[in-house]
């Protein structure tokens, strides 16, 4: 805390419109109390002088001109009242209400509310940088699992850095939620950067369906990211580098796949698909997941053949043709349209998952030319994979030689960006159970998800109010508005309203991260921003310039060698 005693700024006037709230009568001759600036009250608590941490909610002036003073826009009313000879107006005053944060807590280790309001008279302080730095962030910008995004709002740049806290995050949830535009992609983009400093390392897999996150591969040469002992790692996928083993794939997968199945079909796919389970078992001491695309039309044709194929008797029907032989056949067209030949899905290829995700390595998987419904269920396979990966390696289920390809012995951190198209409000995608699913018992098993939307009202509710941290930026819709006010506990009404407000780059920070939410204006990145938008005006001049110079270069001369002269000439 700051030694030096910090000059009163106001006096407090009274209870305010909350239990939680107070006003208080201020000059403020420099402007500096905002909407969301901090202040500090002293109270006695328990025969304990505490210093206490306020937010300034709202400002109403109480002493203005009279109206009069203000009929010609070009006079201004100070030249009003000294040409009329007033001498009664004093320097305008405010009345503005702020909002109880609470005193810091040594042995909780975070900011509690004394439940106790100032007193009527009290002065009120500006809180003192140091003093902000200390109580808003429960980390330090160097500290192993800090990560500084920007700094505070209301003061210069840099002054109060806002750092999160990469273990609340990481450990549980985290969404980003904005309008197009507001700069969500750029903030996931710092984020990235400080959880693969060398101070976290991270091990970190971005779901990109856009293909906007290839530039942080720029983190493996800068400065900024780099030292003598360590250099972060980004691998980017494009579509089809990364292969789905089809043996992975669940009946509900499939069924997702295939799409639109009437109920015989879903009852004969169910069929075949145990049938290739078993097999699979058989052949590989007890495995699930070594069944291939050719055993499970093996399967089908079989169905197809038999009378009664739930029967252990089976017997074949007549001529071969059992009473689902046209069922079983449908179903295996939709299953090579949607299997055979697809780069997406492999008999026996799959990425390592120990390949895929490890510390100090950020992979991002571009899906931005994959089917919407194909893309949801590589998701979904990818996660489940990874989540059952943590589970067995926590209950010692998995290690290195024994069931090693779901040997996962470190945390990770898993971002879904467009997350409304894997978690959806209808809850119709294959993706949707599994993310929630995840949320709600992964943290136990370290599995860290972090959803980006810029449609929270389209995001799964289930889903949202798993994530005890969020980083919200601008949102106009009232609706979806509705929808984080619903969600997220942990922000105030009061910092809501601050949303349709916010200007891009800027972003209200709050949850387990930080110890109070906080107006942040986010730093600059050190690699280079990929979601940036297309000007169209720059792009039309760019093309009619290079046809103005190909029809320019097709209407010149064409010089053609004489022949006989030995010299050029034209024609």
């Amino acid at each position: 805390m700051s030694e030096k005693k910090p000059k009163p700024v106001g006096l407090v006037k009274g209870p305010g419109p909350t239990p939680q709230s107070f006003t208080f009568i201020s000059p403020d001759p420099k402007s500096v109390l905002k909407a969301g600036e901090f202040l500090t009250y002293s109270i006695m608590d328990d025969g304990e002088e505490r210093t206490v941490l306020a937010r300034v909610r709202d400002r109403q002036p109480i002493r203005p001109y009279p109206n009069s003073f203000m009929a010609d826009p070009n006079i201004a009313p100070e030249a009003v009242a000294a040409l009329l000879g007033y001498s009664g107006h004093r320097p305008e005053l405010f009345e503005l209400t702020a909002e109880v944060v609470g005193y810091y807590d040594d042995d909780l280790r975070s900011l509690v509310n004394p439940q106790i309001p100032p007193r009527a008279g009290s002065p009120i302080c500006l809180a003192e940088d140091d003093e902000l730095s200390q109580l808003l962030s429960p980390r330090k910008p160097d500290d192993v699992g800090a990560a500084e995004i920007g700094w505070l709002l209301s003061r210069g740049k840099g002054r109060v850095p806002v750092v999160v806290d990469v273990a609340a995050i990481a450990s549980t949830h985290l969404a980003i939620i904005a309008n197009t535009g507001s700069g969500k992609s750029y903030l996931t983009g710092v984020l990235m950067e400080e959880m693969l400093k060398a101070k976290n390392r991270a091990a970190v897999l971005i779901i990109d369906p856009h293909g906007e996150y290839d530039t942080l591969a720029e983190m493996q040469n800068l400065p900024d990211m780099i030292d003598e002992k360590y250099r972060p790692q980004v691998h980017v996928y494009k579509p089809g580098e990364v292969k789905v083993r089809i043996g992975t794939l669940s009946l509900a997968d499939l069924l997702y796949l295939l799409r639109d199945l009437s109920e015989r079909m879903e009852y004969v796919l169910g069929l075949a698909y145990r049938r290739a389970q078993k097999w699979s078992r058989s052949q590989h001491a007890g495995e699930d997941g070594r069944w291939t695309l050719e055993i499970l039309r093996n399967a089908l044709r079989q169905i197809g053949k038999l009378e009664d194929p739930e029967n252990d008797d089976e017997q074949e029907g007549e001529k071969g043709k059992g009473k689902y032989k046209e069922t079983a056949d449908a179903v295996l067209w939709r299953l090579n349209v949607a299997l055979d030949h697809n780069t997406l899905f492999d008999d026996v290829a799959q990425v390592e998952l120990r390949d895929l995700m490890r510390p100090g390595k950020c992979t991002v998987l571009q899906l931005n030319e994959v089917d919407k419904r194909q893309q949801q269920v590589i998701a979904a396979v990818l996660l489940r994979r990874l989540y059952e990966a943590r589970v067995r390696t926590k209950k010692g289920q998995a290690t290195v030689t024994q069931n090693s390809d779901l040997y996962l012995p470190y945390p990770i951190f898993v971002v879904f960006e467009e997350a409304h198209h894997f978690a959806p409000s209808t809850g119709d995608a294959i993706s949707s159970g599994t993310i929630k699913q995840t949320m709600a018992e992964g943290r136990k098993f370290g599995v860290g998800i972090t959803l980006i939307s810029q449609r929270p009202g389209k995001l799964d509710s289930d889903a949202l109010s798993q994530c005890n941290t969020q980083f919200l930026m601008r949102i106009v819709n009232p609706a979806d508005q509705d929808s984080v006010r619903h969600s997220v506990e942990s922000v105030g009404q009061d910092v809501l309203d601050a949303l349709p407000g916010l200007s891009k780059g800027q972003a209200i920070i709050a949850g387990a991260a930080v110890n109070t939410p906080i107006l942040c204006r986010v730093r600059k990145r050190y690699t280079t921003h990929g979601a940036q938008d297309i000007s169209a005006p720059e792009e039309w001049r760019k093309y009619a310039e290079v046809e103005e110079k190909r029809l320019e270069r097709d209407a010149a001369p064409v010089q053609m060698l004489d022949q006989g002269k030995g010299r050029w000439k034209k024609s």
